[in-house]
């Protein structure tokens, strides 16, 4: 693997060793970056017999909204890609969903699927959350393509990127994601041996992250590889923002109240990253490394970054080519659509190289609108851009939650 093959370093010529000489590295925010709101789970929930808080938590399946959203990042997640057999139609999927809800709400539970033996492994539910997505694939094997949204198919081809087919698109995609590593790669396992007859996996992406309620004292949130804070100006939950944001309310009928989701997959070239100063670090990042505060805050919110500020010199005090900036743009402050990225780690490839990265999770209520426009900024110019290639990326559809008596994709498949 390696990184971006034209480097941006050339084009800021050394600017980030003379930004250091001005002194805005120095010039930090002064509050830490925000904590996100944990889960809406039921009241009162206390440790169990496992004697830790978390492993004993239940995030309800059943409501208006698939749960995995706007919860609260657990610390172990798996992304599961599948691709449908070439015999399965309408009436197949109806039976495939039905499967899948039943089998993720008994799991979430803290219960076995049906007709599993009861091992035990199900019994620590840990927050579980199943969120599923469907592709181009999903809805052209029922013959309901027409009722897709436009945003639902393959992202513009981007500069910065590396796909590779083994972790790009799916038919279907299944989000699992909870307190605990065994409590999701039971639910892996059992969600895809249930629908094993109507699909096949193509590929598993797993991935891990700090959460915050469960490490004392920490209070900036998930650090990616390179170690930055991420998520600090994510929609709180329970919000209008998080809402407008991220819940479709004009598209079709069947996705009101669902979502549109992009995970991509970013490598990351850590080793060259290390061989940087801590000051270029913050300058291509646009933060502080040590709580994800801005390098230059806003006078009425530290959270916010100043994109006006200068120095003495004239210079922006945020550089023109840093992370922040692109992805800001000049539009008016706050998250375009909500974010839940995971870490990745699978050791070292086949060129010794570490294949480490971000499973970068987006959710947002139009994918073209929202997503795409930013995306394109930081293919323009991202510094960022030289320790990071996308090697994977697919987009899907979620559709709204259901009752207990229904299945996740119900308004649209019957």
């Amino acid at each position: 693997m390696s990184g971006h093959p034209v480097s941006r370093r050339h084009l800021v010529g050394g600017g980030l060793a003379g930004l250091a000489g001005l002194g805005v590295a120095g010039a930090a925010g002064v509050a830490a970056g925000r904590a996100q709101d944990r889960p809406i789970t039921p009241d009162g929930t206390s440790p169990g017999s496992y004697g830790r808080p978390g492993l004993d938590e239940v995030v309800a399946f059943d409501g208006a909204h698939q749960a995995g959203v706007a919860t609260a990042q657990q610390r172990s997640a798996a992304f599961v890609g599948l691709d449908l057999r070439a015999d399965v139609g309408r009436a197949e999927l109806v039976k495939m969903m039905t499967v899948v809800t039943g089998d993720a709400r008994r799991l979430t539970e803290g219960l076995p699927v049906l007709g599993a033996a009861d091992s035990g492994l199900a019994a620590v539910p840990a927050s579980l959350t199943v969120t599923a997505g469907f592709g181009q694939g999903l809805l052209r094997a029922a013959g309901l393509q027409q009722q897709a949204p436009p945003w639902l198919r393959d992202l513009p081809a981007f500069g910065v990127d590396r796909l590779e087919e083994h972790w790009s698109g799916a038919d279907l995609l299944l989000q699992v994601c909870a307190d605990d590593d065994t409590t999701v790669t039971n639910a892996v396992r059992s969600l895809t041996r249930g629908i094993r007859g109507f699909a096949d996996v193509r590929w598993v992406q797993r991935g891990f992250a700090r959460a915050t309620s469960l490490e004392a004292g920490e209070s900036v949130g998930h650090r990616n590889l390179f170690g930055q804070v991420d998520g600090t100006v994510n929609p709180r939950q329970d919000t209008d923002e998080l809402d407008r944001l991220v819940w479709v309310d004009d598209g079709p009928d069947w996705l009101r109240g669902g979502t549109g989701m992009v995970l991509r997959r970013i490598w990351m070239d850590l080793d060259d990253w290390d061989r940087l100063g801590r000051v270029e670090q913050e300058q291509a990042v646009g933060r502080g490394l040590a709580d994800g505060t801005p390098l230059v805050a806003a006078a009425d919110d530290p959270d916010e970054v100043d994109l006006e500020a200068r120095e003495p010199s004239g210079l922006q005090s945020v550089p023109p080519w840093s992370h922040v900036r692109r992805a800001r743009g000049d539009g008016p402050p706050g998250p375009q659509f909500l974010r839940r990225s995971y870490n990745y780690d699978d050791g070292p490839g086949e060129s010794g190289r570490q294949d480490a990265g971000s499973l970068f999770v987006v959710f947002c209520a139009d994918v073209d609108a929202q997503f795409v426009p930013v995306q394109r900024r930081l293919d323009e110019l991202d510094l960022l851009n030289d320790w990071t290639t996308p090697v994977g990326s697919v987009v899907v559809a979620v559709p709204p939650g259901c009752g207990p008596d229904g299945f996740l994709g119900q308004e649209l498949l019957a």
